[in-house]
């Protein structure tokens, strides 16, 4: 795999300072000493490096290293598979990097795992440090350490060669190694048991004596120079003869290895006599030499000695039908050769009993609740109009505008007039009702986005909010462009501020996004906003299923998808939100999320307005300069709500020791959004310890889960409003990775401490099913994909019929089939399980599922883990990416981290082998490659995160340009394939070949019949295209039939059915008058893709001449392109060329001349308007 970084060799190192058992790859490697007599190559061939006493292995074809690590999964799993390995002679163990010499004594006491101290250095530096410990948890961080120490105390085994070999079942009768054929491969065939005396090896050679004195076998071929078949006679010399050899063989293998028997050719072990058949006259594919009575094997014939593989090769040939399935002709052997997981047996297995959807709080009836959110908007705007509604944020924390309920309903009202009435193009209007416009907006303005939302859907058009494009080279730009261009979407809705900013073209003008559709920009500020006429009124409906907006969401593999969520849905979020969070008016609420997507939209712009609400909203470039911003805001305003993520409470405490003067007192609710994460539950609880002591109580913070699919899935409600109290879990990670629940384990490292997401939202139901497959319902002890049924859901994906019946259509099902209800659920891509007091518990998300060998792992476990290695703060701010990619079949664990300026190589390569032992102790995985890359060098998200799918594809192009890498195959591929055999017949290619050579037509496909179409058509008359076209031209006239774009997308030309009629008219004319061509004729065109060509093509068919299309020679390469033109002219024996005026006097220039002779031409005619006009003057 090319990971894209320039001179960077991947040698097997073996040095005294560091053993490692990767493949360590650098920019500056130290040359291996070598032997003088070594040569120039560096790698597996020096002397120096591997000495005399270690040997290398190659099984199979291919090489693979072998390391402990591998070892010791191998002894645990069971599983072979071909590979590299070392051998050193001896009794000596293998050193380990990170081992301490002390500890690699042959006879040391095996000790208990210690968890060393932490001191209080180390404790300072922790805190001290920057922003690298988003998933730090102080027990997963002891655990990893006593991880480490048990894994340097545990001994390594000794390297064993490790073998894909075909098991061959074993027979009763046992023979010796055939070593008869040249032609097969040598050691093929194996024995199992090895033979112990003499007395196991009388009975079988009685019994080949007793076979070979019974029947007519032939012997094998010999081994030997000539390697010519011979017949064995019935004899008793012969017969003593192929005993003595069998017996010398026998001896000669007897201090072998295990070898299975060769396959039996029959198909029985009781000695019969051969039944009588007629005697075969020729079989095709029997060696010269052999009797018929070979033959007389194929059915079951008994017989104890060996035969020739090719006479094995011919009978199973005969055994199998001579046609066979259609289905075998197209089937790939390749994945039958992958050796396949086998399930472990003693995997945990989920034992309790089937469980039952899960009903929520039924929906309050609420009076006067706006029958839209749009009413609630006219309402607070007319009667409350003073009251605000949204304040914005500077850099600095200061307040620089609030927005009212009353700016709010006229800003809104004048931008959907001025989109219906004031907005048209060549005097039609550019949007109507249902189209779809791009809102572009910056995280620091919200005002303006809440102005544009509002305004769109009071026009009735349908909003996408996307992120600004800051660059050409956007990660994930690309996507969103398909999304718009998917969407129908040509206006875009942005700020005069916003525009500025964004990269323009040569000619002023926002430059075209790569993969985005053509877009006119819009700019909202008030000035460029036309004031509504008297008699002009928004339309105000109630909530309906009819889409109100779009929202973006970027799958695991990069793609984008519009999620369409409607009026009633809506509506329901609002209701259920208000319920769940006893919001009231008049509230104020801070939020720290982006509020264009996923909870700040849902809270932030569309809850907050139906129940006149106050929102501060805090931006992200805020939050970068003073992560405490948020905490001031809560404690300046009395804020009764916060919303936030567990990256804002963790930042918080980075920097809460220069605020000393803020109380949290004023809190209800803390609301966590992103509370599915499982490790959120660190940074909640350390929150709280910090800020207890400053008016925060443990009730207030509400973790929840949500999806861009089902929004809103559970949420914890504080104990005052009627909650169970919240529950929190220690689950063990390798009864998560078989999807199964198990609280108490033996392993006490491999631990993960969850947090409920509180209960099901008001209204809802939900289940939890089988991940893949049919949507069995979980039972209560196992982990499955969370579904949602709500009214307050999305809807499609748009335009995407296909992937949303799988997700926003499932019908779960019971053990026996039976659908639990007849109404559809949501799929939310969540993984978890139904806890006791009814309560949501999450353990990861279906996007950072890696299933590994049968085992599931999720993504932040294993970020966890890689940030918990001690005491090396190593990663720069947190920066880790963690997907898998799939190698044979199989997810492949790979984990890229930005590593800090300063660090050294040396540093870097302890660091990720520490993560690796890690890993491999936490999670019982292996890493197939770890990838460090400077700092500030991986793709962002929109708000600072990385774009894991972005970083994933510039890891398959070889974009990634890493500066240090740790490839680890070896730990973690062991479904090696199998060595290819021959083919014991005719394989499907010899029989298609076969078949062609024989002139047997293997398919063959046929179109609908032209005369059945219906009578009353007309078209059916014409059965030509020239006749096509002169029908059209009379009944539909003005139809366009061609259009010709410019590079800027502009129309340049176009041809309706008249038009291309009468051009093919004056074409046809000029044709038979001009250059006095005869029907049959031959005409090449040289044209470039048009109009033209379209006309001249039917001006040939008008005049019955046969049109030849050439592609025109390029004016700046003519010595390469003209004499292609001139041969297919020369060929084709055309007596004239149909051309444009600049072609043809490039077809007669003097460059011309030097490529080809121009004298030679045929007549060339120019049909360009005044030669057109002068023929039809003519005939005139």
């Amino acid at each position: 795999m090319d990971l894209g970084f320039p001179k960077i060799m991947l040698p097997l190192l073996r040095s005294e300072d560091s053993h490692s058992h990767c493949y360590r790859g650098s920019q500056d490697i130290p040359e291996q000493p070598r032997s003088p007599s070594s040569g120039p190559g560096t790698g597996v061939t020096n002397s120096e490096t591997f000495p005399a006493s270690w040997s290398l292995h190659f099984v199979g074809g291919r090489s693979v290293y072998s390391p402990e690590a591998a070892q010791r999964r191998h002894k645990r799993n069971a599983v072979e598979g071909g590979a590299l390995s070392w051998q050193k002679g001896g009794h000596e163990r293998l050193p380990v990097e990170g081992v301490d010499p002390s500890l690699r004594a042959e006879n040391r006491v095996p000790g208990s795992s210690q968890t060393p101290a932490t001191s209080s250095k180390q404790q300072k530096a922790r805190s001290a440090n920057a922003r690298d410990e988003r998933f730090r948890s102080d027990v997963h961080t002891e655990a990893v350490q006593a991880a480490l120490a048990k894994y340097k105390e545990r001994k390594m085994p000794m390297p064993s060669k490790r073998r894909s070999v075909l098991a061959h079942s074993s027979v009763e009768t046992y023979t010796p190694p055939d070593t008869s054929s040249a032609s097969e491969d040598e050691g093929s065939l194996r024995r199992h048991e090895r033979l112990q005396s003499h007395s196991n090896v009388e009975p079988w050679l009685h019994r080949v004596i007793q076979g070979s004195s019974t029947s007519s076998s032939a012997s094998s071929t010999s081994s030997h120079a000539g390697g010519k078949p011979a017949a064995a006679s019935n004899t008793a010399p012969a017969a003593a003869a192929a005993a003595a050899t069998v017996l010398a063989d026998l001896m000669a293998h007897a201090q072998l290895d295990n070898h299975p028997a060769p396959p039996d050719v029959t198909t029985g072990l009781v000695d019969l006599p051969p039944p009588e058949r007629p005697q075969v006259a020729s079989v095709r594919g029997v060696p010269r030499g052999y009797s018929s009575s070979i033959l007389e094997t194929a059915d079951g014939v008994p017989v104890n000695s060996r035969v020739s593989s090719k006479i094995q090769q011919l009978l199973n040939t005969l055994k199998r039908p001579k046609r066979p399935p259609l289905k075998e002709f197209f089937v790939d052997d390749f994945e039958e050769l992958l050796e396949v997981h086998q399930p472990d047996p003693n995997q945990p297995k989920p034992e309790g009993s089937q469980m039952s959807v899960l009903q929520g709080e039924p929906l309050g009836v609420v009076s006067n609740w706006p029958p839209s959110l749009l009413a609630a908007l006219q309402r607070w705007g007319t009667t409350q109009p003073k009251a605000p509604c949204l304040t914005a944020l500077d850099t600095t924390g200061k307040a620089i505008y609030t927005l009212t309920y009353g700016k709010l309903w006229s800003r809104s009202e004048k931008l959907a007039y001025t989109l219906l009435n004031k907005l048209a193009s060549k005097n039609e209007p550019l949007l109507k009702p249902g189209d779809r416009v791009a809102l572009v907006f910056p995280n620091s303005d919200p005002v303006m986005f809440m102005v544009a939302f509002y305004g769109c859907l009071l026009a009735e058009l349908i909003p996408v909010p996307i992120e600004v494009p800051l660059t050409r080279k956007d990660a994930g730009s690309q996507q969103i462009g398909f999304l718009l261009g998917s969407c129908g979407v040509t206006l875009a809705l942005t700020t005069d501020a916003c525009q500025k900013g964004l990269p323009k073209a040569p000619t002023g003008e926002v430059a075209t996004f790569r993969g985005w559709p053509r877009l006119v920009w819009f700019v909202i500020d008030g000035k460029h906003l036309a004031k509504p006429s008297k008699d002009w009124h928004p339309p105000v409906r109630d909530a309906s299923a009819e889409t109100a907006y779009i929202e973006y969401k970027t799958s695991k593999e990069g793609s984008t998808v519009g999620i369409t969520v409607s009026h009633a849905s809506m509506l329901a979020q609002c209701h259920a939100l208000t319920q769940a969070c006893s919001y009231s008016e008049a509230e104020t609420l801070t939020n720290v999320l982006d509020f264009k997507r996923d909870a700040g939209l849902w809270h932030g712009v569309l809850t907050s307005v139906m129940n006149r609400m106050h929102v501060v909203s805090i931006p992200y470039a805020l939050m970068k300069v003073n992560p405490l911003s948020w905490i001031q805001k809560v404690c300046s305003y009395k804020a009764r709500v916060a919303l936030v993520k567990s990256r804002d409470m963790h930042w918080s405490l980075l920097a809460q020791r220069d605020q000393r003067d803020v109380s949290l007192s004023s809190l209800r609710m803390l609301i966590v959004a992103d509370g599915a994460n499982p490790w959120s539950v660190s940074s909640c609880d350390a929150f709280l310890n910090v800020f207890q002591s400053r008016g925060l109580r443990p009730e207030v913070i509400c973790p929840c889960a949500s999806s861009s699919e089902a929004l809103t899935v559970a949420i914890r409600r504080p104990p005052d409003s009627g909650g169970p109290p919240p529950g929190k879990t220690v689950l063990s990670m390798n009864g998560l990775s078989y999807g199964v629940i198990r609280v108490d384990t033996e392993e006490k490292l491999s631990v993960l401490t969850v947090q409920d997401v509180g209960q099901v939202m008001p209204g809802a139901s939900v289940c939890v099913v089988k991940v893949e497959g049919t949507p069995y319902l979980c039972r209560t002890d196992e982990v499955g994909e969370v579904c949602v049924h709500s009214g307050a859901t999305g809807a499609a994906y748009y335009g995407l019929v296909g992937i949303t019946r799988n997700v926003f259509e499932t019908i779960p099902v019971t053990a026996g089939g039976v659908p639990v209800s007849d109404q559809p659920f949501t799929r939310t891509g969540l993984l978890g399980f139904i806890g006791p007091d009814q309560l949501v518990f999450v353990v990861g998300k279906l996007d950072g599922l890696m299933v590994v060998g049968l085992r599931r792992h999720n993504a932040d476990d294993v970020v966890a883990t890689a940030l918990a290695v001690e005491p090396m703060k190593f990663v720069y701010r947190g920066r880790i990416a963690v997907f898998s990619v799939t190698v044979l079949h199989d997810d492949r664990i790979v984990l890229v981290a930005e590593q800090r300026p300063d660090a050294s190589e040396e540093d870097s390569f302890q660091w990720m082998s520490r993560v690796l032992q890690a890993i491999d102790s936490i999670h019982q995985v292996g890493v197939y490659c770890l990838a460090l890359v400077p700092a500030n060098t991986l793709p962002k998200a929109p708000l600072g995160g990385i774009h894991i799918s972005e970083t994933k594809q510039r890891f398959l192009e070889g974009a990634l340009h890493p500066c240090n890498v740790l490839m680890c195959p070896h730990t973690c591929v062991t479904n090696l394939p199998k060595p290819r055999q021959k083919q014991p017949e005719v394989g499907p290619a010899s029989m298609i070949v076969g078949n062609l050579v024989a002139g047997k037509r293997i398919a063959q496909a046929s179109g609908r019949d032209v005369t059945q179409l219906e009578d009353n058509d007309q078209a059916r008359k014409f059965l030509y295209l020239a006749d096509v076209l002169q029908w059209r031209a009379q009944t539909t006239p003005d139809h366009p039939l061609f259009l010709l774009l410019n590079a800027k997308g502009t129309v340049t030309s176009a041809a309706t059915c008249v038009q291309l009629h009468k051009r093919a008219e004056r074409i046809a004319a000029a044709l038979s008058e001009r250059g006095r061509l005869n029907v049959g004729d031959h005409v090449a065109l040289v044209y470039p893709p048009g109009v033209d060509l379209i006309a001249t093509f039917y001006g040939c068919l008008y005049a019955g001449c046969v049109p030849i299309t050439v592609r025109p020679p390029h004016p700046q390469n003519l010595a390469t392109t003209l004499p292609t033109v001139k041969m297919i002219v020369e060929v084709s024996k055309s007596t004239c060329i149909l051309t444009t005026q600049a072609i043809m006097k490039l077809l007669k220039s003097k460059e011309a001349g030097a490529a080809v002779d121009v004298k030679t031409w045929p007549a060339i005619l120019d049909t360009g308007a005044d030669v057109c006009e002068m023929t039809s003057q003519r005939r005139g």
